[in-house]
Formats: C-alpha cells, structure tokens, sequence
C-alpha cells in the first residue's frame, strides 16, 4: 500500500494515502484489519482526506512497526475479493457547510428572480410548513411547536409581511437542518464506538485427509459458505444454516419469543441470537461483520425508548410550555395590536432545545461510556445504575482477578495428575468460564496433549459437566453436583483437602469417573487488587449495601469477602439462589445492581434493576446485561458507569433551566419590540444549538 507519514507523536499518527490508488471499500477493508491488531487503542480513516488517525500503546508499537503494518497491506489483501466483500462500501459523509451555503444561496437567488416566479416558489416553500401546522391541528395537537411555527408564517402573510414570512421559513429550515445533523452526528459517532472487529469465532475447517479442526479467527474474516461452530453459551455469530448438532436457541433478540427453539440440521439460525443449551455447526449465509453492524444499530435504536426520566420530564415540560407561547402572544395581540410583537414571541419556544438537547445528552454519554470501552444499551440503566443503592457481586471472574490458577492437582483410583488434568482440560475447552481457562491453561503450560475423543458435552448450569469417555460417564464440577446430585463416592482423606482449601482461600473442582471422584483441583482465585478500593468509592457515592454471592466454598467466599470488604455475602449459592436474593431486596424498595460474568449469572442479571456483565463475561451473559464493563478497567467500569449516570441527569436538568431562562428572555425582547421576529427565530435557533453542544461535551474527567 503506498502511503506517507503525515504527522507522527509518541501514541499518535496520521497516515495519507492515495486516493487515486486505494478505493474507498479498500481503505476500509484497511481500517479493518489494523484495528484488530495489538496496541492499536483506535484507529479511524477519512475517506475525503484519503488519511488514517492511529492511537497507539507505545509499550506494544511504534511508527516503525506502524508503517511495517502498512507496508504489508498489499494486493494479495486489498484486491481479495472475499475480503472486501466481507466490509461495507463506506457512505459519504454529508458536510453541514455545504448544505447550509446552499440553502442560503437558494434563498437569496428566489430575490433576483421575477415576482411572480418568486411569489410561486415562495408558496411551494412556505405550504409544507402551513400544512403541518394544520395537520397538527386536526389531530388535537393544538399545543405543538409545529403549529406555533405555522401560525407565525400564517399571521406574516396575513398581514402582507411576505418577505418576513419566507425569512422565517428560512431560519426554521436552516434550525432544521443544524438539528438533523447535530443528532445523526451523535448517533454515527455512537454506532461507530459500539462497532468492534475484534469478536472471535470458531471457523470449522476440514482437511483433504477427512480430520476436522477448529481455529479462533476474527469475525470479520469469516465469508459466505464458512462453517462455524457455535456452543453453550454462545451468540450466534452469522446467519446461516445448521449442517449437523441440535440446540436450544434464544431467539428473543430477533423474534421476542421468551422461550428457546430448538434448531437441529437444516434449520435456518440468526446473528445475534444465543445458543441457550448443546452444540451446532453453521453454514454461513450473511457476513458475520455485516449482521454485527445491523446488530450494533438496532441496539441503538432500541436505546432510544429507554428514556431517562428527566428526558421524559424534558419532552413533557416542553409540550406543556407551548400552550403558553400562545397565551403570551394572544395577551400581545389584545393589548398591543402590534403584529411584529406577536410574531416575534410566536418566533420562540422551549420545545426544540429541550426535545433536541435531552438525546443528544443521552447519547453522548452513551458514545463516552463506549469511549471507556462500557457499553451501555439505554440511558434509562445508566439513571438506574445512579439511583441503586444495593449491588450484589459474583466473585469468581467478579471480585476476583478474572484468571484464576490451579494450584494443586489431587488424584486418585490409579490415574496421574496430569492424566486427570488432561481429561479436565478436554472437557473445560468448550466453555467460556475464569476456572475453566485456569483448568486448560495449565495443561497448555504443562505441554499437556487432550484430544477431544468424549461424546457430546452437557454443560449444567451453575453445577459442571457431564459427559462421556468411551462407555464410562464423566462429570467435572461443583462440590454440590458431584456429591449432593450426583451422588459421586470422594476418596477417604477428602475432608482434609477441603479443610486445606478453606484454610487458604481456595476452590475446588472435582472430577468423577462412573460416579467415582478421580481428581481434585485447588483453584486459586486472586482478588482484584482495586475491587477494596472501588466497593469503598460505591459506598461514597451512595451505596448502602454490597453483597457478594457465590457457588464456591464457605473458605473461599469468606477469604474474599474478608480482603473486598463487602457488608455480607452468601457462598454455595446457585443460580436461583441470587435471584431469590435480588427479589427480595425489590420487594423492600432497594434498587439492585447485579454485576456478573458466568452463564450462571444471567437469571440474575435479568432479575436486577441493572444487570451489569464484565468485560471477559459469557457471551450469553453479555446479551443479558444492560450494561457490559471493559475487560480492562474491571470493577472501576462500574464506579465510572454510576458517576456517568449521575452527572448525566445534572446535564439535562440543569440544560432545562437554562433553556427556559434563555428562551423567556427572548420572549420578553420581541414582546418590548427590541428584537424582530426575524432575529428572534435567529437568536433562537443559536442557542438551541449551543445547548446541543453543550450536551456532546464530556461528562467525566
């Protein structure tokens, strides 16, 4: 790819390329495949400057290795049809000087123009407006602003003020126009920090000699009449068609159906909806990256009917105030007959600045929690995760550090540490959990070898898995499936080992074979170093309560309950269990945060007021939650999440009282004839604006 270093700083560069070269689907096809690289912090192109603004980790990058990306970007890449058929063409983007200069020049042509073509485009320009103003009327709306428009443009032409009702028009249009841009701005600047490459799949290939492997590759890479693997727990990737397996699929997403469909082969599967329970292999129909965006953007139009309150009290108070637009200008025309006046009050209202600032505030800080890598699918959960005063944790991959360490091996019936490792390792692979990375992780280091010759893995929630290994059963889990369900006999000295494990903090993962525990894993689980430190900022900001709720043992539960500091918690819980505890707490008037990572945790995260998932959560747990935190701030997303939320409803009420102040000042200046109804629509339209703008401004430091 040729290209030149336009600016470079530590952290930041600017790289030109050359448009007559590289079309627009191939610089995107670029943008693509640098964001995924490491140390890439954000990457954005300008299809108009032909440039790429890069922010790099100067820890991991440099501009050398930069321009060594760059440079292997050849043809073989951006001549690849498949691959640019996996990327969308990118859209123009519309330039706000250029509309307005236009409008303006057609404006002030119609001048030059003879009278009577000039009076007729007048006409076909000011009925649209006239027309809306009655339509309004004839649905009841009498208190609208579209109708206080149009009887200002109506009483202008009563009165024989033509060229006052075209200059009206055209600052409403020009208001207009301003206001469409400010809000698509905000929403593409949204969907563009919601948008991400880097979501793994599971591409299914198979070789000449019949073997089938499977390889984790970047979404985007996948293309139409790939096969991918899909697991418990999982969100489908694609749209396709299942070759073979059969599974209960979440189609709520989609379809709004509460329950799981089962899909089996030849049945059609869709992106974005979530394999509740078993396994399916997918023909790929539609690009993986293409239903992400629709995804992505349905999410945010969704986000729109989850109001805030004080949005709902903006859009409220400003229907409310119309009527006494009217009543002021009525009171104007009986006491001072003077048209001018009351064109020049008709001219302001509260309407538009509070109905336009209160969005753009919400989705501002939508787009800077996304900034913060939080992402957040309505501003009505950041308002409840402000106003909650009870947050109920999960500890493993919660509190604790999100990669636990197996510290010991235990094992027993004849077989080797690493021979129970290896059987475990086989089984944990499939799901995405802290232990059972911990579990596959220490095989890897032990340069442990695990073929997959076990049937059909059943993942039971919140208890283990089961399956089987030739004609003998295997299940790995909890202490409370192996023993209380399954009813698994424990070798003699497993009191002692788990005396041990409670003494040092640990959990334990056990491994049956034919009901006979085999292995026993001591789980290590650092505690966040900064989960003390936030649970005690939680309390500051006004959290009365902070529970956290566990499957482990009552020893590593009670070790770090002891190092976080919360006020209680609860160890061997299931699933149920924190439901029953986030029900219980609604019904004694508590607003409840519940912060998980777990497929156990998703009953409840729905249950809570605001069910927020970590960064590294399961991919069914992140389709819960209402709000998912970034992998790499940890439990500090959730303090900045409650701070954002807080300062955002300061923003807009405290954007509703100054609305009010401004725009009742401009009242009484056309009402003592100092402004014009001209200049009043002017002043008006500007500061509606300045209150949008005020609303993109950052909430946090």
């Amino acid at each position: 790819m040729n290209f030149t270093v336009k600016h470079s700083l530590p952290g930041r560069i600017r790289v030109c390329y050359d448009k007559k070269l590289i079309s627009k689907r191939q610089a995107a096809l670029a943008y693509s495949l640098l964001s995924v690289q490491d140390g890439m912090s954000d990457v954005s192109v300008n299809y108009t400057t032909g440039s790429f603004l890069i922010y790099y980790d100067t820890k991991i990058l440099s501009e050398k290795y930069i321009r060594a990306y760059f440079m292997a970007l050849t043809d073989k890449y951006l001549k690849n049809q498949e691959m640019l058929e996996q990327v969308a063409e990118p859209q123009e983007q519309e330039s706000l000087l250029f509309s307005l200069a236009l409008m303006t020049a057609g404006h002030y042509f119609k001048i030059l123009l003879p009278p009577p073509i000039r009076i007729v485009l007048r006409a076909v320009s000011l009925a649209p407006r006239i027309f809306n103003g009655i339509e309004h009327l004839a649905k009841g709306q009498v208190f609208h602003s579209e109708v206080l428009d149009s009887t200002a443009i109506s009483m202008a032409l009563i009165t024989g003020n033509i060229s006052t009702a075209s200059n009206i028009n055209f600052l409403l249009n020009i208001g207009e126009v301003i206001e469409d841009f400010t809000k698509k701005k905000s929403y593409s600047d949204l969907a563009n920090k919601l948008i991400s490459q880097n979501d793994q799949v599971q591409l299914v290939h198979k070789s000449k000699d019949g073997s089938i492997t499977e390889k984790s590759i970047p979404l985007y890479m996948i293309k139409k009449g790939d096969t991918v693997a899909i697991r418990t727990g999982s969100v489908i990737p694609v749209d396709g068609m299942v070759l073979k397996g059969e599974a209960l699929v979440n189609q709520a997403t989609i379809t709004g159906e509460p329950l799981a469909v089962e899909k089996r082969e030849g049945a059609s599967v869709f992106a974005g909806t979530v394999v509740q329970e078993g396994e399916i292999f997918v023909e790929v129909r539609a690009t993986g990256s293409q239903t992400k965006v629709q995804n992505i953007l349905t999410m945010i139009d969704n986000s729109q009917a989850l109001k805030v309150s004080s949005q709902v009290r903006s859009e409220n108070l400003a229907n409310q105030l119309v009527k006494y637009n009217f009543l002021l200008s009525l009171a104007t025309l009986l006491f001072t007959g003077n048209m001018t006046k009351v064109m020049a009050t008709l001219m302001v209202d509260y309407s538009c600045a509070m109905k336009l600032a209160a969005p753009i505030a919400v989705l501002s800080a939508m787009k800077e929690a996304a900034s913060n890598g939080i992402l957040v699918k309505g501003g009505k959960f950041l308002e409840n995760a402000c106003n909650a005063d009870t947050v109920v944790f999960d500890k493993t991959g919660t509190l604790t550090h999100a990669s636990p360490k197996l510290s010991k091996i235990f094992a027993f019936n004849g077989k080797t540490e690493n021979e129970v490792l290896a059987l475990a390792a086989c089984l944990e692979e499939h799901f995405a959990h802290p232990i059972a990375t911990a579990i596959v992780k220490a095989a890897e280091e032990k340069k442990i070898f695990h073929p997959e010759q076990h049937a059909k893995v059943e993942y039971i929630v919140a208890h283990g898995i089961a399956t089987s290994l030739g004609k003998k059963k295997l299940l790995i889990g909890s202490r409370h499936f192996i023993f209380d369900d399954e009813k698994c006999t424990g070798p003699e000295n497993l009191s002692q080992i788990q005396k041990e494990a409670i003494e040092n903090g640990e959990s334990l993962l056990y491994l049956a074979e034919e009901k006979c525990v085999i292995g026993i894993f001591a789980i290590n689980d650092p505690v966040r170093k900064n989960a003390a430190k936030i649970i005690q900022l939680l309390h500051k900001s006004g959290i009365k309560n902070c529970v956290m709720i566990t499957g482990d043992d009552e020893g590593a539960a009670k070790n770090a309950a002891k190092v976080t500091k919360v006020d209680h918690y609860i160890s061997r819980a299931l699933p149920e269990d924190k439901v029953h505890y986030i029900e219980e707490q609604k019904k004694l008037g508590h607003k409840v945060i519940m912060i998980g990572d777990g497929i156990n945790d998703a009953p409840a995260l729905a249950a809570a007021d605001t069910g927020i998932a970590m960064g590294d959560c399961a991919d069914i747990t992140g389709e819960t939650a209402d709000i998912v935190l970034s992998a790499e701030d940890g439990l500090l997303g959730l303090y900045k999440t409650r701070i954002l939320g807080s300062l955002l409803m300061q923003k807009i009420d405290t954007n509703n009282v100054k609305i009010v102040e401004v725009n009742t000042a401009l009242m009484i200046l056309g009402l003592l004839g100092i402004i014009t109804p001209s200049l009043a629509a002017v002043l008006h339209n500007t500061s509606t604006i300045m209150f949008s703008a005020n609303s993109m401004r950052p909430l946090l430091d």
